[in-house]
C-alpha cells in the first residue's frame, strides 16, 4: 500500500491531515485508508486531524457505530487512534468512542492538537 497524501511520521506516532471539501463517504475512506497503512507499517499510535475537512454535515449515531466498526477492522488492535475534530462534528456523549472500544479499538476524540497529542502520548 503506497504512503497516503497526508499521511507523516513524528517521533513516537505518525500523522494524517487531510484538508479540502469532500463527501462524508471520501472522508471515511481516506481515514481508514489512514489506519490500515499504519497498521501495515506496524505504526502504533496515529494522530488523525480532520479538522481540516469541509463539505459534509455532522454523522448521524449510525453512521459512527459503522464508521468506528471499520477503523476497529483496519486497526487489527494494534494502532491507536487519536482524533481531533471541530466541535459541532463530535457526539457529546463520545458514542464513536465507545463502540469502538467495544470493537477492541483504543481511540478517542479531541477539538485540539494539543489534547489528542497528550492523551496519545499517555497511553502504552
Amino acid at each position: 500500500m503506497n504512503t497516503p497524501e497526508h499521511f507523516e511520521m513524528a517521533e513516537e506516532h505518525a500523522v494524517f491531515r487531510p484538508t479540502g471539501q469532500v463527501s462524508l463517504d471520501q472522508a471515511r475512506q481516506m481515514m481508514i485508508s489512514a489506519v490500515a497503512f499504519a497498521r501495515e507499517q506496524n505504526i502504533r499510535k496515529l494522530l488523525v486531524v480532520v479538522s481540516g475537512l469541509t463539505g459534509f454535515a455532522p454523522p448521524s449515531i449510525v453512521w459512527r457505530y459503522y464508521f468506528m466498526q471499520e477503523v476497529a477492522r483496519a486497526s487489527g488492535g494494534s494502532v491507536r487512534v487519536a482524533m481531533v475534530a471541530r466541535p459541532e462534528m463530535i457526539d457529546p456523549e463520545k458514542f464513536g468512542v465507545t463502540v469502538a472500544a467495544n470493537a477492541g479499538l483504543i481511540a478517542d476524540i479531541f477539538t485540539s492538537e494539543e489534547e489528542a497529542l497528550a492523551w496519545l502520548q499517555g497511553i502504552k
